[in-house]
Order: C-alpha cells, then structure tokens, then sequence
C-alpha cells in the first residue's frame, strides 16, 4: 500500500491517518527517513526524526528514525536492516530532487521496495510524496520552464503536487501545460493522504485530492473512490 500525504507529517491532526495506516500495514514497526531535509541544514533532519519519533510512539508504534542522509548512509547496513524490518516506512518532506538522488539505485530503496511487496506500507509526505510519481519538475522558474526528471514510477504517469490546497491555481496550470507527455497530474491537500493498493485509491483525511488526465479534471473527498489513470 502506497500512501501519498500532501503535508502536515507528524501533527497532531495527522493521528488519525496514520493509526489508519499502521492498521493497515499489519504492524507496529516504523522506519522514519527524514533524508528529503538533509539540504535544509545541520539540525533540521533530527529534528524531523524526533517529531517522528514522538507522533508514532503515541500512536502505540515502535519507530525508528533511519539517519540515511546522503548515498553513503543508504548503503550503510544498519540503515537497510532497520528499513528491512520495518511494516510501514515514512519519508518526510524537503527537497524531492535530492531525495530522488539519494535514494536511487541505493540498497536502502531496495530494501522499501521489499516492505511494499511483503505487504507493508510505504508512506510519503511532501517530497516524500512527489518521488512516488513517474515525474518530478527538477526546478522551477519564472525564466525557464521545468526541466522533468524521471522519479520511481510507484505512481505510474503521475505528477504528485503536494499542498494543493495552498498552491496558486496558476502554478498547477504551468505544470500541466508543461508536463511530459502521457502524464497526468495528482494533487494532494494538506493533511490529507491518497491511499492505494491493488484494490484501487481511497482518501483519508479531511481535505480533497484532484486528478487531472486529458479528459478533464476531478475533485474527490474522503468516502469517495479515487480515479487516478486515464
């Protein structure tokens, strides 16, 4: 089961979502990641790790924060053995081009892509979020278009854009004018998380998720299932 959460990781507003998700993934085993905050500077990765750490244990989980913040930390055994052992994984937010970076090719991807085919859940918030689709803007400007960058494809065709709900409508609009071909966009509000499996996409939580595909665009809510290809 794949989890993509538009924002709000580890507030107190997220506890019901994520008791759903560890009911869900059949276990009380967390592996937090906050690698995507690396860039953000020294502090910052722990401090999401601690906030993490706090909300699951809550939660009656027994996380583990896995300080993989560079390539050479996702080849650390330590760090592939926590991941390995874990039913439900969680990346934080920050910077989704360099988590993409970091992570590929990397045992320590490999070792999320095994929780996810034994059952487990993979959850992603913000950046998080954003590297499970098929594509991620590498930057963006007013001076140049997006250059695409090929992201994990868990989300196949997508674009996720996380915190919809707080993104200028025109900013959704220059993506989707500009996107790579064959791709369809999915947008995420805050607090709120898209969940799916082979039985198909639901949402949890309080806010909306939009799809839009060539055919037009799509607003959902909680209770309602969720169309994500074309």
């Amino acid at each position: 089961m794949i989890a993509l959460v538009g924002a709000g990781e580890f507030l107190e507003s997220m506890r019901p979502i994520d008791a759903e998700l560890l009911r869900r993934a059949g276990g009380r085993r967390v592996a937090l990641l906050p690698t995507a905050s690396a860039p953000d500077g020294p502090g910052v990765p722990q401090r999401w790790a601690a906030m993490g750490e706090d909300h699951f244990r809550a939660l009656g989980a027994d996380p583990a924060a896995v300080m993989a913040l560079d390539r050479t930390g996702c080849q650390a055994g330590e760090h592939v053995d926590l991941v390995r052992q874990a039913d439900l994984v969680y990346f934080s937010g920050g910077k989704p081009g360099y988590l993409l970076h970091t992570l590929r090719g990397t045992p320590l991807w490999e070792a999320v892509l095994g929780v996810l085919s034994r059952g487990g859940v993979l959850a992603g918030c913000s950046a998080g979020a954003m590297i499970l689709g098929e594509w991620i803007p590498d930057h963006l400007s007013l001076r140049h278009p997006p250059f695409w960058k090929p992201a994990f494809g868990l989300v196949p065709g997508a674009m996720v854009l996380p915190h919809f709900d707080e993104l200028p409508a025109w900013v959704g609009g220059v993506l989707w004018a500009l996107r790579p071909r064959q791709s369809h966009l999915i947008g995420v509000d805050g607090g709120t998380a898209l969940v799916g499996d082979a039985d198909g996409w639901g949402i949890l939580g309080p806010g909306r998720v939009t799809v839009r595909t060539r055919a037009g665009a799509a607003s959902y809510a909680a209770g309602q299932a969720v169309q994500i290809l074309e």
